[in-house]
């Protein structure tokens, strides 16, 4: 370790998943396929709704819009494993890291809101069917998208810019695989008792629980309605419908749960990498499987992407 004495550190090293060098190659691997499947399994998505005029409804717009943030919040947090194998070099320039803590938070949060977004979206269209394309209009649907994506680069600039005012350190290391705020903060010998109060007050209320209540509340509702319908296949129908949202939602929760919310006296510090591994990459990988493959809709226009592309070769 370099022992840093009251001066700004110019890089910290990245000791990433695992130090053992027989896992290095596997890890590398595995992330690399991780990585690929996430960028190409969204990334299909995205393609699928921008060109299929099917497509073209606010849940399928929506779906996009979480499948884009899925890519880049991958991107943002996955990059140096690779870069680091590739390469060789561990190190991270300070404002990198700086830059790095601050999108990957930010696009964490703006996950959390896109899953907002498509319940809200999934209640009007359930609750309120006959004002659904009423409600969900073009310019509603562009306004949701847009906080999706600033309400997160919003509410994390604060925490960062006081964390980057940090100045003393007892290492430059961080025992993780990328640049997040925790790591960060356990190796500072400057007063973290600020941003500390800022991160478990407010950023257990806006970062945790203001994003599940607004994804929440509209599946009270939806609930309700679903249990005034007498026939059992239209609720099973109905319920259908909310199925792979809901999926996403548990799995999402539940992982920041682990990652944030448990004692840090019940995990170690290697378990707290793989919590926070798994729930990097849960949601992006899980996310174009379910819509792909319980989607008849996305099914539909894969097939018809498909013949389109055979007829023309």
């Amino acid at each position: 370790m370099n022992m840093i004495n009251q001066t700004m550190v110019k890089y910290f090293i990245i000791r990433g998943i695992s130090t053992v060098p027989e896992l290095q190659a596997p890890i590398f691997l595995l992330v690399l396929i991780i990585y690929l499947f996430i960028l190409g399994g969204n990334m299909i998505i995205v393609l699928l709704v921008c060109s299929d005029r099917h497509l073209h409804t606010p849940m399928y717009l929506f779906l996009a819009n979480l499948s884009m943030v899925d890519i880049s919040c991958s991107t943002v947090s996955l990059h140096k494993i690779l870069d680091s194998f590739v390469s060789g070099d561990k190190s991270v320039p300070y404002l990198a890291c700086m830059v790095q803590i601050y999108f990957f938070a930010s696009l964490t949060y703006d996950e959390q809101m896109a899953l907002a977004v498509m319940s809200y979206d999934r209640y009007v269209a359930i609750c309120n069917p006959l004002r659904y394309h009423v409600v969900m209009n073009q310019k509603v649907c562009a306004l949701l998208t847009l906080m999706c994506w600033i309400s997160g680069f919003i509410q994390l600039l604060l925490p960062v810019l006081i964390l980057s005012g940090f100045s003393c350190y007892t290492s430059n290391e961080i025992n993780h695989f990328l640049c997040d705020m925790v790591p960060l903060m356990e190796i500072t010998c400057d007063d973290t008792t600020i941003l500390q109060v800022i991160i478990f007050t407010a950023g257990l209320l806006l970062f945790y629980l203001i994003p599940l209540l607004l994804t929440s509340i509209p599946y009270i509702f939806i609930i309700t309605t679903i249990l005034r319908i007498c026939s059992s296949t239209g609720r099973r129908k109905v319920f259908y419908t909310c199925s792979s949202h809901l999926t996403l939602v548990i799995l999402l929760y539940v992982s920041i749960y682990l990652q944030y919310l448990t004692p840090k006296s019940t995990k170690s510090t290697e378990s707290n990498k793989l919590i926070s591994m798994f729930n990097t990459v849960l949601v992006p990988i899980v996310n174009p499987l379910i819509y792909s493959l319980k989607n008849k809709d996305v099914k539909s226009a894969m097939k018809r992407k498909l013949k389109w592309c055979q007829v023309i070769t």
